[in-house]
């Protein structure tokens, strides 16, 4: 049986003001105005479900999933680890500006984009398979498949093809013409968080504290650089003391910045839930994921760490579920934004695709 996932609107709050000097018929207003707010909502919702689709490119260019995901696997059979790069590409870009592929846009001499921000610079990777699947589709079917769908389901095929649980994407987003440095630098969650850092940064993204749980649990597959993950070793007790000592041979106190660890150290290519032993063990590599279970046996999160480092399987699915949430963060349809016919460029003014 195919898994239904909810659609996920994200609407500013309708304000209904009613004056004072009305309070005779205010619940009469009152009434017609929710009912209106309702009908409204209702329509939004509407709109935004036809628009976006596991079905949208069915016949615009039927063979579009199919490429991304062979593209995806053959990416990551030659390379494990850019399973996770595919997955880190599409996190950053639906954090900034939602999930409009602005993550992807070079930088010009007129235009700033967001590939030099502190989160993402010499961090990010995998912009060359992005630039083959979309130079594939554009053979196939020009001006049609979005980058930012290509984000999005590329992200989705490098979870299952590394062990991960399959879940819905539906497409039909379209493709910024800005991008947002400051939001880079402001909104990606950084490694040094505590977790009242990190639960106000994924609230401002409307998720719960629970589903940031959920999806830092990405972390049990891929690397991470010494320079982000120093001061946890040497500095901080809420680790287990070997672990340290094995990490400080890989990350000196002094120099070595780039070397790279896994953030799982057990299975750092297999999406699976030793990410969340990991941390039961206090064997977290950077600050802000041990920062989701601690040693006192107090924290608000740890009784989700200690279900998912029992139960793969409940992870897997609830961080399927989390990642159709977050792949509909206010995403550009209809005639909003555009479809890029260079992932790294908008298009110029000349073009005649729309």
């Amino acid at each position: 049986m195919a898994i239904t996932h909810p659609t996920y609107i994200f609407l500013k709050p309708l304000l209904v003001e009613v004056p004072f000097a009305m309070a005779a018929i205010s619940s009469l207003s009152l009434f017609f105005k929710l009912k209106f707010s309702l009908i409204l909502i209702s329509c939004v919702i509407g709109v935004t479900s036809a628009q976006l689709s596991s079905k949208f490119y069915d016949k615009s260019c039927p063979k579009a999933l199919t490429t991304i995901r062979k593209e995806v696997e053959r990416a990551v059979r030659n390379e494990s680890r850019m399973g996770a790069s595919l997955l880190r590409l599409h996190f950053h870009d639906c954090f900034v500006q939602g999930c409009d592929a602005s993550v992807l846009l070079d930088d010009t001499a007129n235009f700033t984009g967001e590939k030099n921000s502190f989160p993402n610079a010499n961090s990010l990777r995998g912009f060359e398979v992005i630039d083959n699947i979309k130079s594939k589709l554009e053979g196939m079917c020009k001006g049609v498949v979005s980058c930012a769908d290509i984000l999005a389901v590329a992200a989705r095929d490098a979870v299952v093809a590394l062990g991960g649980q399959k879940w819905e994407v539906q497409v039909g987003r379209r493709d910024s013409t800005t991008a947002s440095l400051d939001e880079a630098n402001s909104d990606l969650p950084a490694p040094f968080l505590d977790l009242s850092g990190l639960i106000t940064a994924f609230a401002k993204k409307n998720f719960t504290t629970q589903e940031l749980v959920t999806l830092s649990g990405g972390h049990t597959i891929g690397l991470v650089r010494c320079r982000f993950f120093r001061a946890r070793i040497y500095n901080e007790s809420n680790i287990d003391p070997t672990f340290a000592q094995q990490m400080q041979a890989l990350c000196p106190f002094e120099g070595g910045d780039d070397n790279l660890s896994p953030f799982d150290s057990t299975t750092p290519f297999k999406f699976d839930n030793a990410f969340y032993k990991n941390l039961v063990q206090l064997k977290g590599v950077v600050h802000s994921d041990q920062q989701l279970f601690t040693n006192n046996g107090s924290g608000p999160t740890n009784d989700q760490v200690n279900r998912y480092s029992r139960n793969m399987g409940n992870f897997k699915k609830d961080f399927a579920d989390a990642m159709f949430k977050m792949s509909m963060l206010t995403p550009l349809t209809g005639s909003n934004g555009q479809i890029r016919q260079n992932c790294r460029l908008v298009n110029p003014p000349s073009t005649t695709v729309s």
